[in-house]
């Protein structure tokens, strides 16, 4: 079977972006594709490992949250694309870019697991903001408001996981 000779031109995607936009755009784009990697798996992980009396409904919101978060993966990579970019193409890529860290433990109490998925997600959500800021740096609205739908969900999640992550009869965090 013979493989056919391409080259990086075969990838270009007409644009009227400059191309120093599209790389920047593109990069951003790409950390926030690593971080959605990670943080589904993440939220994989703590949804088959959580334990205890709210068992039920920390498995269920996990895995509703995992969902949501895997979505948003072929959007932004298509993005990156419809832009004239490059997108991820290995796990090992995506853990050279990610910045959200991943969680190996054996044992992670339920509520530490919300709590830590909670700051993954507020992580997120300022990523993607200043993705948004240097969408609006370089005249690319329909990268921003992508990225407006995804920091909404994003802050549903961080809202959600903070409610459920609370102590009993407290107002504290």
């Amino acid at each position: 079977m013979s493989k056919a000779k391409t080259d990086k031109t075969d990838l270009d995607t007409p644009t009227d972006l400059a191309p120093d936009a599209v790389n920047k755009i593109s990069a951003a784009l790409n950390t926030l594709l690593a971080d959605a990697f990670a943080l589904y798996l993440k939220t994989k992980n703590f949804h088959w490992h959580v334990s205890g009396r709210h068992f039920h409904d920390y498995h269920i919101m996990l895995d509703e949250q995992s969902d949501a978060i895997f979505a948003t993966t072929d959007q932004l990579a298509e993005r990156v694309r419809k832009l004239g970019g490059t997108t991820l193409r290995s796990i090992s890529q995506v853990s050279k870019l990610q910045t959200i860290k991943d969680n190996n433990e054996e044992y992670v109490p339920p509520r530490e697991m919300l709590r830590e998925l909670m700051e993954d997600n507020k992580h997120m959500a300022a990523a993607m903001r200043k993705a948004h800021q240097l969408c609006d740096d370089n005249d690319d609205p329909a990268t921003a408001g992508l990225l407006e739908t995804f920091i909404d969900e994003t802050e549903r999640r961080t809202w959600f996981l903070f409610e459920a992550s609370r102590q009993e009869g407290s107002n504290a965090a």
